[in-house]
């Protein structure tokens, strides 16, 4: 759909009524409408909202959202790239522009004055707060609309206050979720109270999953009309996220249940080997389905339709990443994947071709249509937030912690038979050797989507640096290093009185 912006009218009410603490906000501000009178207002008309709901998909992919006005602050991809780089499977090439520089030295997390530590924070916490501004309009979190157009704003809204806990709850704490007792998060579920103290990861994972639950209920007759609108699949794909990252065995018998349901019924089939890698004859491109830029395609269940009336172009995840953009990537600050990850792919692998054999980026995996060196000015390509190839990888993942390892082989089967010419050699794996081919796959399948920190995280795996790394060659870090997960910001520090009581 090419008719998206209304998110750029709506964009400055939504970030109008964010922020990450009460000393950041006007409790009335001049400039929108106040939140008694918003909810006034609903009552009488509960599409009013959309606008606000709008607003919080356009907050995921404009620039300026974390508040510090780099050019590595647009909204989800560049977090995804801040993870990517801090499990190291993407390695900086270059830091002739300073950007992602603290990042790749591994400073920045230590660091809670570091405009990227606080970045996240305030992007994550401006999501939570426009998501509360919906939900107290709709009668608070307890409340239980009937009429449709209210369940669906509602279902929308918790789905995305979920989102960011879940991000905020892996970016900030060491552990993931860990024993539930460590104090992780303020938690905030509505837009008046005061400051609040940092909650056990126990009750974060509780609220995102309470959130997620509701809204696959608020939103299961809600059929979406554009793919960046949560519908109840992708709350139901985030919440087999947040169950594998608590871990427990029950919750891993959900995601195998939840992530079933999203492929047999969700209506997106695999990404196909065309899909995946570019074909090329000689420099003329064979298979336009290729290269992780269209929205349309069947497999992705959650994503973003760019069109240049949105303007991004030097600040965005496509001019950080993608060579044939003009920005960063194109004039020497590249990404590429991890020379010993890279290393690890079978040489039928086709996704081995999807980088570059000398420089290892991205260049048959990630690309505007065109393929001229810089050629492309505004990123029209669209963005990518959840892809079917996750639900399968997330079920081989639980089915193998729960010791079902002839089905956990069987669904892994179902993906890299599009991958590999032959996956016999899966037949002879079980246990951890199982669990780490899974999270290999994980790896491979999902570089340069944000996803590879996520399964460190939940896995509680160490990392080591491949030789094409800037810094710390061959250096090893646990999954709960200091160096991998951020501190609390100084701003949320200064401004939060409560945060550590």
């Amino acid at each position: 759909m090419k008719n998206k912006f209304i998110y750029i009218a709506t964009t400055v009410l939504s970030i109008a009524l964010t922020g990450c603490s009460k000393d950041f906000l006007h409790q009335t501000p001049t400039d929108v409408v106040a939140a008694e009178d918003l909810e006034k207002a609903v009552n009488q008309d509960p599409s009013l909202l959309t606008g606000n709901v709008a607003g919080l998909y356009s907050t995921m992919l404009i620039t300026g959202t974390g508040g510090v006005g780099s050019h590595s602050d647009f909204g989800q991809k560049g977090y995804d790239i801040f993870s990517d780089m801090l499990v190291g499977d993407m390695a900086l090439l270059g830091v002739n522009y300073g950007h992602y520089r603290d990042l790749a030295q591994l400073t920045a997390p230590k660091d809670f004055t570091s405009n990227t530590t606080y970045a996240p924070w305030r992007y994550y916490y401006r999501i939570i707060f426009s998501a509360n501004t919906v939900i107290d309009a709709l009668g608070g979190t307890d409340s239980a609309p009937t009429e449709a157009g209210a369940r669906h704003i509602m279902g929308q809204a918790k789905a995305m206050r979920a989102y960011a806990y879940f991000y905020l709850a892996n970016l900030y704490s060491p552990k993931g979720y860990g024993t539930g007792a460590e104090k992780i998060l303020p938690i905030y579920k509505d837009t008046k109270v005061p400051n609040q103290p940092l909650s056990s990861s126990e009750e974060v994972f509780a609220l995102i999953e309470s959130d997620l639950k509701d809204a696959i209920t608020l939103l299961d007759d809600f059929n979406r009309t554009s793919k960046d609108q949560i519908n109840k699949y992708v709350a139901k794909g985030l919440l087999a996220y947040a169950l594998s990252a608590r871990g427990s065995q029950s919750d891993l018998q959900e995601v195998i249940t939840i992530t079933n349901d999203v492929l047999t019924n969700g209506g997106h089939p695999l990404t196909t080997r065309n899909q995946v890698v570019a074909k090329l004859s000689g420099t003329t491109l064979l298979n336009p389905e290729s290269g992780f830029n269209d929205v349309s395609t069947p497999s992705w269940i959650w994503g973003v339709d760019l069109t240049q009336e949105i303007g991004l172009n030097l600040i965005s995840w496509w001019g950080q990443i993608d060579i044939y953009t003009y920005s960063y990537a194109y004039v020497g600050d590249r990404k590429a994947i991890d020379k010993a990850l890279y290393e690890s792919l079978s040489v039928t692998d086709i996704r081995k071709g999807q980088f570059s054999s000398t420089d290892l980026v991205p260049h048959n995996k990630f690309f505007a249509p065109a393929r001229t060196l810089g050629g492309t000015r505004y990123a029209t390509m669209d963005y990518i937030y959840m892809r079917a190839d996750e639900m399968v990888l997330l079920n081989a993942e639980a089915k193998a912690k729960l010791n079902r390892d002839s089905e956990a082989r069987t669904e892994l089967k179902k993906l890299l038979t599009l991958r590999l010419d032959n996956v016999s050699y899966l037949d002879d794996l079980s246990g951890e050797a199982l669990k780490n081919e899974i999270y290999k796959q994980t790896r491979i399948e999902l570089w340069g989507e944000g996803k590879s920190y996520l399964s460190m995280k939940r896995n509680k795996l160490n990392v080591k640096r491949g030789a094409n790394h800037l810094f710390f060659v061959d250096q090893t870090f646990q999954f709960d290093a200091d160096e991998l997960t951020f501190d609390v910001p100084q701003a949320e520090v200064l401004n939060n009185p409560n945060l550590y009581n």
